[in-house]
């Protein structure tokens, strides 16, 4: 029964993540599998009908380049690696506009870099700038940028950026596209005995031994990596399914609750572990005094603050780092990531949002914290 209701969960998702790795988007290196990327667009834009937002996370630059460039094997020094990904990124790429213009869908492509997610500032602009695509029905492709990335930045595998995506825009679900059919209690290719496991808390100790093993010439992950993403999917409250990209109708099978590949679940639901994550693991920078309107709109109607209701400003904090709003006795009602600097966040409080182009010249969000950015410290 509990089997079937985390099931049942995957049917109410309404914004994925899809990590696809290098072996399948690459034919294990023969180059692009376009027959394949087009079924896995064709369903992209199936559960786009159905309502479901879709951040599409794509390996296959390196392999695709290895391919164009006559390489065999995986290179290991940096600027190489750097040349076939520059040189792979064209191909592949081209191939998913076209398949998805045949849907009348607008991809766009992103790419990222370890210091883009770790650094607060350029976290919310990656955030903002993704979630304004998907307002506008487009399709994000997000990869890696090996081009520019050196050994000290990379994120190691596509499955932890998957991971950290699915924060970055609070997905409900991260789906690992892999060759094998999901995570089996043994490996089952030296084990005949091996069985897929169904479902299993993604916090399980138990499942590093199940995942235990190398990764393939092409990619730099393996079973231990997608693992790992699923824990870290799961510290914002996501679900992971990790399964065989080369099943028929895969992804719409999933949105189905079909009890294919391995289904890891969080211990928390999305808000709840996102607003833990916001209370525990960041150290604030400055106290914005709120006054008792704001106080309210915030602790009753769980609403976003905006600079209106802002009265005062302490602190140097930067744009992405967290803050304390106090009310007028210095009270402490919640803390935010703030979508402005303290230098700008001066020049707008107590002003309407829509006054903010005006006054800055630009403006990047219309609230200072958003609520989703936002947890209370009191229940008022």
């Amino acid at each position: 029964m509990q089997q079937d209701n985390q099931r049942e969960k995957l049917t109410k998702a309404k914004r994925w993540v899809v990590k696809i790795g290098s072996a399948l988007l690459t034919a294990n290196g023969k180059g692009l599998a376009t027959e394949a990327m087009q079924q896995w667009v064709e369903q992209i834009a199936t559960l786009r009908k159905q309502g479901i937002e879709v951040v599409l996370v794509s390996s296959g630059s390196v392999a695709q380049g290895m391919v164009r460039l006559g390489w065999a094997s995986r290179p290991r020094a940096i600027h190489e690696l750097q040349v076939a990904a520059a040189v792979g990124q064209m191909g592949l790429i081209q191939a998913y506009e076209s398949f998805f213009r045949q849907h009348n869908i607008s991809p766009a492509q992103v790419l990222l870099t370890h210091a883009d997610l770790s650094n607060r500032q350029r976290y919310l602009n990656a955030r903002s700038a993704l979630r304004t695509m998907l307002e506008l029905g487009v399709i994000p492709i997000i990869n890696e940028n090996d081009t520019v990335a050196t050994d000290e930045i990379r994120f190691g595998d596509n499955d932890t950026l998957g991971a950290l995506v699915a924060n970055l825009v609070e997905a409900d679900l991260l789906v690992i596209l892999t060759d094998q059919q999901g995570l089996y209690d043994a490996d089952p290719r030296t084990n005949k005995d091996a069985k897929l496991v169904s479902t299993a808390p993604a916090a399980s100790k138990t499942l590093d031994n199940m995942a235990a093993g190398s990764a393939g010439a092409l990619g730099r992950g393996g079973m231990m990596t997608k693992v790992r993403a699923a824990r870290l999917a799961a510290r914002s409250g996501a679900h992971t399914v990790i399964v065989g990209g080369a099943q028929s109708d895969v992804l719409t099978r999933v949105a189905a609750g079909e009890d294919i590949g391995t289904l890891l679940t969080p211990e928390q639901e999305r808000l709840a572990a996102r607003k833990q994550w916001l209370a525990g693991h960041l150290q604030t920078r400055g106290r914005l005094v709120i006054d008792a309107g704001a106080v309210r709109v915030l602790l009753e109607e769980g609403r976003s603050l905006l600079p209106v209701g802002v009265s005062a400003i302490e602190g140097g904090f930067q744009r992405g780092e967290m803050v304390t709003c106090v009310d007028l006795q210095g009270e402490p009602i919640a803390n935010g990531l703030v979508n402005y600097s303290a230098d700008e966040a001066k020049q707008i409080i107590g002003k309407p949002s829509h006054q903010i182009e005006g006054i800055l010249g630009y403006v990047d969000e219309p609230e200072l914290i958003h609520r989703d950015n936002l947890v209370l410290l009191t229940d008022g």
